[in-house]
């Protein structure tokens, strides 16, 4: 089952990644630019065909995909524009980033030939461009909303429909069965007992562990009522937390952790009862929902990506240190399809609970690609957006000034910047990488 839940959600990732390129591909091709190639993965090619002038092919490094579009970058103004229509480049310096601009710049022009000279990608208008570009990043939101509907309509999301306490703890600071008054939990002092279910906690309705525990932490030293139901019944009582140090947890009840990824300690309110959920059924969402829940996925896998620095702060900690994995950090590809392989090995839920769960991380995966191409910087797709968006913005201006002929915005002055980023995303790989193999984030942290 482990290596059936790998092995899924390599095909998962694999056909994530087919369509990515197909968003990008399918605008491209409508819109007349020639396209030479289409491949899944990076480093040697495994198996490619040709039709037509476009080659298909899958390579060994699962890691991404990419189609190949002529004339990515604009000729410029001192370049030699030869009478066939081609372009010799004029070096523009001798410094080491213009000599790597060039040369980029020079291999693009190679594959532009006198005939294809109408079909390159930097005569399209701006609002093709950023379709073509925009499309691969769509697809990727495409898929993530389709699984979430899914799982969430089709299958059904985990409802938590009542919160219990479990067991009371007699003493406080002990394990003993007796001990005395002072030391007394305030959960017994007050007569809460095993199986008690809770309707409301300081006047607010919860239905889940984690809200009764957040608002019993919030009124240390504090009397807060709490109403439970007993034996059909309803039953008040009030009860007073008393202080003491703990770890922070977040809305969902997970251990927040700090920049170091070492857990969070702060003074809250405990009460001496192990809480926890008394009803959880899988529940369908109608069909209405669905954006919401697409939303909320954006949202969530949005605020992770801010806090990226912060995080990966976070996994050197743990994995060369003392720190604790994030349990909604990044991970690695090693470390999805450890995942996976876990749930899919998890022996007391159903087969299509497993499903669904591997439908889900599928789908925040997804969405988690379509955040990051829209990053604004080369090579993502964000970059070349913004290039597009600024090429739309500047020609005004240059026509303002008198400039005459085509005004376009320079991708190929954004290499340097590409290869930085090209360089920060291979370290954050072999970090995550390395981090998912001698600390992984386990199912349950």
């Amino acid at each position: 089952m482990f290596l059936l839940g790998v092995l899924f959600m390599v095909l998962g990732v694999g056909a994530s990644i087919a369509l990515h390129e197909i968003g990008h591909l399918t605008p491209a091709k409508k819109f007349g630019v020639k396209v030479t190639q289409y491949m899944v993965g990076f480093g040697p090619t495994l198996w490619s065909k040709r039709k037509g002038e476009t080659e298909y092919g899958v390579k060994a490094i699962p890691l991404g995909g990419y189609i190949r579009m002529i004339g990515m970058f604009p000729p410029r103004p001192e370049d030699e524009v030869l009478p066939d229509g081609t372009v010799r480049v004029r070096a523009s310096s001798t410094g080491r980033f213009s000599q790597m601009v060039d040369e980029a710049r020079s291999a693009a022009y190679e594959e532009v030939s006198p005939a294809d000279r109408h079909r390159v990608f930097y005569d399209l208008p701006t609002y093709k461009k950023v379709i073509i570009m925009f499309g691969g990043p769509f697809m990727n939101l495409v898929i993530a909303g389709v699984l979430l509907t899914i799982v969430a309509c089709g299958i059904g999301l985990p409802a938590v429909k009542a919160a219990k306490i479990y067991t009371v703890q007699p003493c406080l600071t002990t394990t003993a069965t007796t001990c005395a008054e002072a030391d007394r939990s305030p959960a017994a002092k007050a007569g809460l007992k095993d199986g008690d279910q809770f309707v409301s906690v300081g006047g607010k309705p919860v239905t889940t562990g984690t809200e009764a525990i957040n608002t019993i932490r919030a009124h240390g030293n504090q009397p807060v009522e709490v109403v439970v139901l007993r034996g059909g019944q309803q039953v008040s009582i009030t009860v007073t937390p008393v202080l003491k140090t703990m770890d922070k947890i977040d809305a969902e009840g997970s251990p927040v952790l700090n920049w170091k990824g070492q857990r969070e300690r702060a003074e809250v309110g405990v009460i001496g009862a192990s809480i926890g959920a008394a009803k959880v059924v899988d529940e369908r969402r109608p069909l209405t929902d669905a954006p919401a829940i697409t939303w909320d996925t954006f949202v969530k896998t949005g605020s992770v990506f801010v806090k990226i620095p912060q995080k990966m702060v976070g996994v050197v900690s743990a994995a060369f240190g003392s720190g604790e994995r994030d349990v909604n950090g990044p991970v690695s590809v090693v470390g999805v399809g450890r995942i996976a392989g876990e749930v899919a090995d998890i022996q007391q839920i159903t087969l299509m609970d497993k499903f669904a769960m591997l439908l889900m991380m599928l789908a925040a995966l997804n969405m988690a690609l379509f955040v990051f191409n829209l990053v604004p910087l080369l090579p993502l797709d964000g970059g070349h957006i913004a290039t597009a968006l600024w090429e739309a913005v500047k020609r005004p201006i240059q026509r303002a000034r008198g400039v005459t002929g085509r005004i376009y915005a320079d991708a190929a002055k954004g290499m340097p910047i590409a290869y930085g980023v090209s360089l920060v995303l291979i370290v954050m790989f072999v970090l995550l990488a390395y981090a998912d193999i001698v600390n992984p984030v386990k199912l349950g942290n």
